[in-house]
């Protein structure tokens, strides 16, 4: 044990007197019991909650205030997944370095919600963009841009986190009422049951309702495609201008892309929000099939319905997806976005069992030349 984490348990025998973090950051009684069966309250170790990734860097809350923060080399040593690392949200067990501004983090508490997607490029890998949410504001703009496909894919990446997702359908100070109200009524049948504010973050329109989420403390996260309006958002909702802005290019009515890094912010009332970068693309995690049942609960529902149990939907006899299909009921693109994530998320499936089968066929000839190095080892003179 090195001195500076001896000197603070000696400073916190009385685990009554540990600071407690502020409520208004997300701090309850649901962390405080999962502090205490984590067995940190004698550890000497403080509570904090990330509030930024800058990559190399990262910022931590503290009862304190903020101080940079790196990960102890036995907690990067023990991980076994890059998505186990501390991320934005989490809470964490830290030392706090005296006199230094500084932390070192030690633990990661248990999460209670975890948004992630699957990292770009080849290697099939889980990138977490936030962690611990309530409730994930899913943003668009409410202009050209609009696209309920997309719309879908981040519904699914939302239930499956375990968030509450709510649409936002910004810039609806740059479209006509007809507009609104068409987008309204086609966002609502790809969403059932989905919370949908149309507001602006230029006017303030509709935030009022926005605001009323981060009651009691809690913790809501913006994700959205790049330039849909995130970051002011944020600032409109903070009551500041910390996130830096750009406006829309006019060729496309698309907003530019500022959002740099993951970052949470205070709201003025209590409750945190995350910013989060905007997404080129959002491809989707593996063992989403929670997620999809949730976004496609319509289709489920009408699947309920067919004469055979594993109908494809395709064409066989007493399908009701293809009667609601034919009568009207339920929309042509909709159905070609079910059929396109169901076959995504099958082949994200059979992609993890192809490498758990890499991965168990290299650890067993790693075991085997183990062994044969004992038994030649054991066999010297």
């Amino acid at each position: 044990m090195n001195k500076t984490t001896q000197e603070n348990r000696n400073a916190q025998k009385d685990p009554v007197q540990t600071p407690q973090f502020p409520a208004s950051y997300g701090w309850d009684e649901h962390w405080e019991v999962v502090w205490r069966e984590a067995g940190y309250e004698e550890s000497g170790l403080l509570p904090v909650r990330m509030t930024a990734d800058f990559g190399q860097m990262f910022k931590v809350a503290t009862a304190e205030g903020e101080y940079r923060a790196e990960t102890s080399g036995r907690l990067r040593h023990l991980t076994d997944s890059e998505a186990e690392l501390p991320a934005v949200g989490d809470w964490l067990a830290a030392e706090i370095l005296p006199g230094e501004q500084r932390a070192r983090i030690h633990g990661v508490l248990p999460r209670r919600s975890r948004i992630s997607r699957k990292a770009a490029g080849a290697p099939v890998k889980e990138q977490i963009i936030a962690t611990n949410i309530d409730t994930l504001f899913v943003v668009t703009s409410l202009n050209f841009d609009l696209n309920v496909r997309r719309l879908e894919r981040y519904l699914i990446m939302a239930w499956n986190s375990g968030t509450q997702p709510v649409i936002l359908l910004n810039k609806s100070d740059l479209c006509d009422d007809d507009f609104r109200e068409r987008a309204l009524l086609e966002v609502g049948r790809a969403a059932p049951g989905v919370p949908i504010h149309a507001v602006s973050a230029q006017t303030g329109a509709g935030l009022e309702e926005v605001a009323a989420y981060f009651a009691g403390g809690r913790s809501c996260a913006l994700t959205g495609t790049s330039g849909c309006g995130k970051s002011t958002l944020t600032n409109r909702l903070a009551g500041g201008e910390g996130q830096r802005t750009s406006g829309i290019r006019e060729d496309d009515s698309r907003g530019r892309h500022t959002t740099t890094h993951r970052q949470m912010v205070a709201m003025p009332g209590g409750g945190i929000l995350i910013d989060t970068p905007g997404m080129r693309e959002l491809q989707l995690w593996e063992g989403e099939e929670d997620g999809f049942s949730g976004t496609f609960s319509d289709i489920e529902v009408l699947a309920a319905g067919c004469r055979f149990r594993d109908c494809t939907h395709t064409g066989e006899e007493g399908c009701a997806v293809k009667e609601a299909l034919d009568e009207g009921e339920l929309d042509a693109g909709r159905m070609a976005g079910y059929r396109k994530t169901q076959r995504e998320l099958a082949f994200l499936e059979r992609k993890e069992k192809s490498r758990s089968s890499s991965g168990r066929a290299a650890a067993s000839g790693k075991r085997d030349r183990k062994e044969r190095r004992s038994k030649d080892w054991l066999q010297e003179d």
